[in-house]
């Protein structure tokens, strides 16, 4: 009968990776790097080989091995798993690299920076101090081969194999028998037989000194060479010559080394060692606490190692938000961190959370989100856009907070691309236009009316021809002066998308109408449009063949290619077309109450360009992020004290944000089209309009024609005095937006809350009409009588 041994290396469930060992290390362990088989996870491997006629040195493998399994404390070096047989012995801990080949690597790349190393030199003496001190143990061998870094930059304290009882129970310190470690004993072994004076710490502290030295300056080669303290920082030097002292009963115990380190003005007082301390410490700290420590650091950020915060600040942040309720303001240190991580790694932390952050109730975690959606947005994928992502995001459009309403607006230039197509032609549809016909924020609907400009090119072709013409041409009706002049900014950068029967027969009478406006800026961009439009159908006129070429795109499938500007706008409204969201929270609720129905008038021509240096002024006080400093209680309350007041939307900051922007990147190669591109894009729609391009040789100008006025005097401009675009009676056009398909989208709502209102009034007439009978059959009643019924 065979028997048939199994071999416990190949049934361990770690493996070492076929490579050189890492480093050369004095001593008898060899390290290498590792992976569990069953994840693939990174770890180290500490292996020793079992050498014939070495039993000493096995015995300290072993006693190394024993105190590392016991030994827990978050700057020693963490034990996972071990094995132990006749021939070797394992020790698995997390992965980590030797400190000397950790700062080699850090020099190549450009140095280390004195807070990583302030901080790591922390983390070596509070271990010293938790051996020292609680559990009254030597560590005997503090040196650079037994510091390790792991991948955060925390620096961990290994080489536990001559360790000893401080108390004498265990017998003496071990012998070394290797010339490297022992150049760091103190000189008071050699004097004293091997025998300790001073204090139990006083050896350890000294090579603490030692290891202090070799980090700032190199190899110690010989113990002279302590007295110069080379590289070292003056904030550390007097601390450190305390350590090298010769006097070994005057070296500082490393609790009170530390306390010295972190006085005012100390080497180890600084910004990042106090957030990791609180890191450490954050499960047990107030949430107040908490919430401002957030708050601060994502400032702190930029200095930080990469590491660091990609292995140590992350996890905490995720933390933070799933068991610690720490609401918004983890999103800006979140996405800070986010973009140290690599694709896979993003896909893999960052979205799950950002998923279910879009579900939130909590009116500042989604506005958050949706100003930021820019940093997050090309690491989601379509199904999860469509099913977990927008059934949220939609319901910011029936907020009663303006502005959420605007943030949902501008953040369907992201989402868009991603819709599917229920989705994107049908439920965004309908938001859109009851945003852009009802809502009673002009900015809101101009904004609507911007977005549906440069997500035009997404839409199907259907939907296209049913809504975009409708929409531009609502918008030209608008009372709010920047809406008509999106409408018409929105024809010019879809029209490519438009039939030359749709150009003639429904895009330039709408633009037509505009010649006669109030404001100059929006006849200015009518015109340009209609020559634009004009030339096109004149081009086609001489040339009938070009007419394929010019409507390819109208019944083209939806491309994201057919929309060449929608890549640079979308940049441009997410970081603000107006300064709406920042007027409603810093409003003043004891402001003096503006004219009635101030924001539903155009305001008087030039308003806007008397206004625009303070508007620029204003932009750029707002363009911080200080939403961890509002009460977003009470954001809904100021909004309606805004409704109440009618605050004057068309003044500050509102239309001259809508200016903001650069030229778009994709020009079309039509002489009149880059024409306007460049002096008329959407975002160039409601700045100070510049000169209009001189007409052709012949043509006059509207303003010099007189429309039935009288003789032309001193006065100026002859529509300054137009009150109104349009007489009472004047009927609307079919295709308007009023009475197309769009508002055919409510029409169901409508119907029931008319069904419902007709059957309330049948129910009144009944019952007064009952109450009618009742009283004539009884008759008046008497004074004094008693009703019995």
């Amino acid at each position: 009968m065979w028997f048939f041994s199994r071999d416990p290396v190949r049934d361990f469930p770690f493996e070492l990776i076929p490579e050189p060992p890492e480093g050369n290390p004095p001593g008898p362990w060899a390290l290498h790097r590792g992976r569990k088989k069953a994840t693939g996870s990174p770890v180290s491997i500490f292996v020793y080989d079992v050498k014939p006629g070495a039993d000493e040195q096995t015995q300290v493998a072993k006693a190394a091995f024993k105190r590392l399994k016991t030994l827990r404390h978050p700057n020693i070096l963490a034990y996972i798993d071990g094995l132990e047989t006749e021939k070797c012995l394992h020790i698995v801990t997390e992965a980590v690299t030797p400190l000397e080949m950790y700062l080699k690597a850090q020099v190549e790349a450009g140095g280390l920076k004195e807070l990583e190393l302030s901080w790591g030199l922390h983390q070596i003496v509070k271990a010293l101090s938790f051996l020292v001190n609680d559990c009254s143990l030597i560590h005997n061998n503090v040196c650079m081969a037994a510091v390790f870094v792991d991948l955060a930059g925390e620096w961990k304290l290994g080489g536990l194999d001559y360790m000893y009882s401080a108390q004498g129970d265990g017998g003496g310190p071990p012998r070394k028998g290797i010339p490297e470690f022992e150049q760091y004993d103190p000189p008071e072994l050699a004097d004293s037989g091997g025998r300790a004076i001073g204090e139990k710490w006083s050896a350890d502290m000294w090579r603490l000194g030692c290891l202090i030295w070799e980090v700032f300056n190199g190899s110690l080669v010989r113990a002279a060479a302590l007295r110069n303290p080379g590289k070292i920082p003056k904030s550390l030097v007097p601390h450190y010559c305390e350590l090298v002292g010769a006097n070994p009963k005057v070296r500082p115990n490393p609790a009170r080394f530390l306390q010295n380190c972190r006085a005012p003005g100390g080497f180890m007082n600084n910004r990042f060692v106090e957030t990791n301390l609180f890191l450490e410490e954050i499960q047990i700290k107030e949430p107040a606490e908490k919430q401002k420590f957030f708050q601060d650091l994502s400032r702190s950020l930029d200095s930080f190692p990469e590491g660091f915060c990609r292995h140590k600040v992350l996890p905490q942040l995720l933390t933070a938000f799933e068991f610690g309720n720490a609401g918004a303001v983890i999103l800006t240190p979140l996405f800070k961190v986010g973009k140290l991580l690599s694709a896979e790694d993003y896909q893999q932390k960052i979205i799950p959370v950002v998923v279910r952050m879009f579900s939130s109730t909590d009116r500042a975690m989604r506005i958050r989100l949706l100003q930021q959606m820019e940093q997050f947005i090309q690491y989601l994928d379509e199904p999860t856009v469509n099913t977990q992502i927008f059934p949220h995001v939609v319901h910011g459009f029936l907020d009663t907070n303006p502005a959420i309403r605007e943030q949902t607006v501008k953040s369907m230039l992201l989402l868009a691309p991603k819709l599917n197509e229920t989705n994107l032609n049908v439920e965004l549809m309908k938001h859109f236009a009851r945003l852009q016909a009802k809502d009673e924020q002009g900015p809101i609907r101009c904004n609507t009316t911007v977005c549906l400009g440069k997500i035009g090119s997404y839409l199907s072709a259907s939907t296209r021809h049913r809504v975009l013409t409708s929409a531009f041409s609502r918008a030209t009706k608008d009372p709010f002066a920047p809406s008509r002049v999106a409408g018409v900014l929105g024809f010019a950068a879809t029209h490519n998308l438009y039939s030359m029967s749709d150009c003639a027969h429904k895009i330039l009478p709408v633009l037509c109408g505009l010649t006669v406006d109030p404001e100059k800026s929006v006849r200015d961009q009518a015109f340009k449009a209609i020559r634009s439009f004009l030339s096109k159908l004149e081009s086609v006129s001489e040339d009938p063949t070009q007419l394929a070429e010019v409507e390819k795109d109208v019944h083209a499938a939806s491309s994201p290619g057919m929309g060449g500007a929608a890549a640079s706008w979308a940049g441009w409204a997410v970081t603000g077309v107006s300064s709406l969201t920042s007027k409603l929270i810093r409003v003043n609720p004891t402001a003096a109450p503006t004219e009635t129905n101030a924001s539903q008038r155009p305001p008087p021509e030039g308003h806007w360009e008397a206004q625009e240096e303070g508007r620029d002024a204003a932009e750029d006080s707002s363009s911080a992020d200080r939403w961890d400093d509002e009460d977003w209680g009470s954001l809904e309350q100021e909004a309606e004290s805004v409704l109440t007041q009618q605050n004057d939307w068309s003044s500050g900051g509102q239309t001259g944000q809508a200016g903001q922007a650069g030229n778009p990147d994709n020009k079309s190669p039509d002489s009149d089209w880059n024409n306007w591109e460049a002096e008329g894009s959407w975002e160039q729609g409601w700045q100070k309009p510049g000169p209009p391009e001189p007409p052709p040789e012949g043509t006059k100008l509207a303003s010099e024609y007189n429309w039935g006025a009288p003789e032309p005097s001193d006065k100026g401009d002859p529509f300054a005095a137009l009150t109104s675009r349009r007489e009472a009676g004047t009927q609307q056009r079919p295709d308007s937006w009023g009475d197309d398909i769009w508002d055919g989208l409510d029409t169901d709502k409508q119907a029931k809350a008319e069904l419902a209102r007709k059957k309330r009034e049948e129910r009144r007439r009944e019952m007064e009409a009952k109450r009618a009978e009742r009283k004539a059959a009884k008759g008046p009643m008497k004074l004094g009588a008693r009703k019995l019924d």
